[in-house]
């Protein structure tokens, strides 16, 4: 099975969105009710191909290439959370959508996190997955700095091998054609010239600034459901567990086995607890 074969038997569009400007790839399968998908950290919409064609049953999907990411257009200067922020929002009013559902993974789970802080009327449900930006950890943020950018600046095909490795428990989850996308994406003209700005929160001055506060959180009204993996190199178990007391009437499930992508590694798992969660916010 490949990306895009998991997608057979799915309805999709796979296209370029001008939001206010900045051309934005989005893919978009299913109807119903709307749920935005955010990717992490140098990440691109394929991270949540794996989860389209069931929720896509139920739901009208918005996967995204977040600002400066994937093949989303960079406009320039660093790539702070507010910016991330209303890009989104800008996304949700070039379409019309009033209100979402939003599954957001680790830089998406901290956007998704701060939208529904500041703007709680355009977020319905919350699925945060591995989210990031509640601590700063210099280890972890020279580890993804440091991999990010040798995978970038280097044509090294093991670089990016190693860089989606990082992500998973399991390396069989790691595909050559996920590493082939990934590959050229870090090495598209414009992702190299970004990529500095791209990874401004890995600066503890940048970061520390943006990060997703304890009082942040508890102004979060939206049902919250945060996912994370046993094993995620980014963030341990007690952080998810600070995360979901701070969020008022947060759950919490933690995935044996699992890194940093719990939606890929243990995508029927995720997919059948974000329905149920989703669900019992259906009219």
């Amino acid at each position: 099975m490949t990306l895009w074969t998991d997608l057979t038997g799915t309805g999709f569009e796979l296209s370029y969105a001008p939001v206010k400007g900045t051309r934005t790839r989005v893919l978009r399968a299913g109807a119903g009710e709307a749920v935005v998908m955010l990717h992490g950290t140098s990440g691109h919409l394929e991270a949540f191909v794996r989860n389209v064609p069931d929720l896509a049953e139920h739901y009208e999907l918005h996967a995204l290439d977040m600002l400066g990411h994937g093949y989303t257009d960079n406009p320039g200067g660093d790539l702070r959370i507010p910016r991330y922020v209303r890009h989104v929002l800008d996304y949700l009013d070039s379409r019309g959508i009033e209100r979402a559902h939003f599954i957001g993974e680790s830089l998406g789970g901290w956007v998704a996190g701060r939208l529904a802080a500041d703007h709680p009327e355009r977020v319905g449900r919350l699925i945060l997955v591995a989210p990031g930006g509640t601590v700063a950890n210099p280890e972890v943020m020279d580890r993804i700095r440091t991999s990010t950018k040798a995978a970038v600046t280097s044509d090294d095909r093991d670089l990016t091998r190693r860089r989606l490795e990082l992500l998973m428990h399991d390396p069989v989850n790691v595909s050559e054609e996920l590493v082939d996308v990934r590959h050229a994406i870090y090495h598209r003209p414009e992702f190299v010239a970004g990529i500095d700005e791209l990874l401004c929160l890995q600066k503890m001055e940048n970061r520390t600034e943006d990060l997703l506060t304890p009082e942040q959180m508890a102004r979060i009204t939206a049902p919250t459901q945060i996912v994370w993996g046993a094993q995620n190199p980014f963030g341990d178990v007690p952080e998810a567990h600070r995360m979901q007391q701070s969020i008022p009437g947060a759950a919490l499930e933690i995935f044996p086995e699992c890194g940093h992508w719990p939606q890929h590694e243990h995508a029927d798992r995720f997919n059948k607890l974000a329905l149920e969660f989703l669900g019992r916010g259906r009219a």
